[in-house]
């Protein structure tokens, strides 16, 4: 299925020990798309990825989180790794920048180890989600149902379990944009 994401912003939030290739094909393949895609973290410069069990590629921030504002993007994806997640669900602006985009009822994506920072923006209770199994009874404490598939959409929330999932992960990702704005649309 072909997606024409052109005048689509979508913010990636990311910080030091991303998996590296749940932020660059995401990237990558979004603006394919014709998205505008800005990293955005608590960082400023660049970030550095985790892959294969070692540091990775560097990547630029694009946008400063402090400077970040949800209603500057349509969507938001969170890549995960071990190391990006737990940093990132200890700051309140990181926090704040995510629940904001359920707030304005925006597509979120989230992948791998990427949905724990929903668990502090407590936005998971009674929606469907996968990860990455080691968080699964994190999920379910936050009051998610989890299962063990390849991607799960629930109310605009893209959950995938780890880098195997991406080509649907990111087409679900896709399929919500372009949902949003019908729905947007549709009510204007």
């Amino acid at each position: 299925m072909g997606y024409d994401l052109n005048g689509k912003t979508i913010a990636v939030l990311a910080t030091n020990g991303f998996e590296q290739s749940e932020l660059l094909e995401p990237v990558k393949t979004l603006k394919e798309r014709g998205a505008d895609v800005r990293v955005v973290s608590p960082e400023r410069g660049e970030i550095r990825g985790w892959a294969h069990g070692e540091w990775g590629e560097s990547v630029s921030v694009d946008v400063p989180l402090d400077e970040a504002k949800p209603d500057d993007f349509d969507a938001l994806v969170l890549p995960g790794g071990v190391i990006n997640p737990d940093q990132l669900r200890r700051s309140s602006e990181a926090v704040r920048f995510a629940r904001g985009f359920f707030e304005s009822n925006k597509p979120v994506g989230a992948i791998c180890h990427g949905p724990q920072l929903l668990i502090e923006c407590d936005v998971l209770q009674g929606r469907s989600v996968t990860s990455f199994p080691s968080i699964r009874t994190d999920l379910k404490n936050a009051g998610a149902r989890w299962s063990d598939q390849e991607v799960v959409c629930d109310r605009a929330l893209v959950t995938s379990r780890k880098p195997d999932d991406l080509p649907a992960f990111i087409d679900k990702v896709c399929e919500e944009v372009l949902e949003g704005e019908r729905a947007a649309r549709a009510t204007a």
